[in-house]
């Protein structure tokens, strides 16, 4: 018993950690900044229609859900985050839109079986430490023959390897924490679905960034906009010399993923994989 309450203390404290996390910088425009066209993408392969019941996980601040209620679905956005949906509902009355906001673990999500026909995910649940029970709620709350749809950055894409790059500076993960990146490998995704799935697709795509001007403003924006980021700058803050060697390391990266020749502002391709599958009938 005692075990169990020292475990439970600890995924508390855990989710406690990535809530300040995702709450500290600017993660809003990060997503209305960089990748704009990824939520509406996702909506679009996951055949999102009128009516439909629709639960984006790791929402954040409606990236795919509010595209999902243009589309005419009722939607409900949950993420663990409260300062990511206050800024997604002003966003969403911006848009002229109604949907849900919740607050909510995507390991233990506070919803019905089979209450919904689509359950998707834009660079969101990827950040759950436990995969495996992110997978199995997102496949609980899915109805039988209904839509499962996954938008996650590869391990071997930009920011896979700059998450790679920050591990060194990080304290170390919490025991039975996987890396995030992982949820953009396929043969992972589908390990995790296994047999509660069918009819599966993934496909790797890349979305270009183009807004920085050199490699350093690409760190800097980084450095003040986006928690992961912000965190292990926070860690090392103590610590003048590896603060400098972790500057050049995200410099270094931008600049081996240039693709700018000859100068110019900097052009950088980030692959994600875009995974669908259809639950089974069977699924338990």
């Amino acid at each position: 018993m005692a075990q169990q309450t020292d475990t439970a203390a600890a995924d508390r404290a855990l989710k406690a950690k990535h809530r300040a996390i995702w709450a500290s910088g600017d993660y809003p425009s990060v997503a209305a900044e960089l990748i704009p066209e990824l939520g509406p993408l996702l909506v679009e392969a996951c055949g999102v229609k009128a009516g439909d019941r629709v639960l984006d996980v790791g929402a954040g601040t409606g990236n795919a859900a509010i595209p999902a209620a243009l589309a005419g679905a009722d939607v409900v956005a949950a993420d663990l985050t409260p300062e990511l949906l206050e800024t997604g509902r002003r966003t969403a009355a911006r848009s002229g839109v109604d949907l849900r906001w919740r607050e909510a673990d995507a390991e233990a999500l506070p919803f019905a079986d089979a209450d919904f026909d689509t359950v998707l995910s834009c660079v969101g649940v990827m950040f759950a430490p436990h995969h495996r029970a992110a997978a199995g709620e997102m496949v609980r709350v899915c109805r039988p023959g209904g839509t499962i749809g996954l938008l996650n950055w590869t391990p071997e894409g930009f920011l896979g390897r700059m998450l790679a790059a920050l591990k060194p500076y990080a304290p170390p993960p919490p025991p039975g924490a996987q890396p995030a990146p992982l949820w953009g490998d396929p043969d992972h995704v589908r390990a995790l679905l296994g047999d509660r799935v069918t009819d599966v697709t993934a496909v790797r795509r890349t979305v270009v960034i183009d807004r920085f001007g050199t490699p350093e403003a690409f760190r800097d924006y980084f450095k003040e906009r986006y928690g992961p980021v912000i965190a292990v700058y926070r860690a090392n803050a103590a610590d003048p010399e590896r603060t400098a060697a972790l500057d050049r390391d995200l410099v270094d990266l931008a600049r081996r993923h240039d693709r700018a020749a000859g100068g110019g502002p900097t052009v950088m391709e980030w692959e994600y994989l875009l995974f669908t599958a259809r639950r089974t009938d069977t699924a338990a």
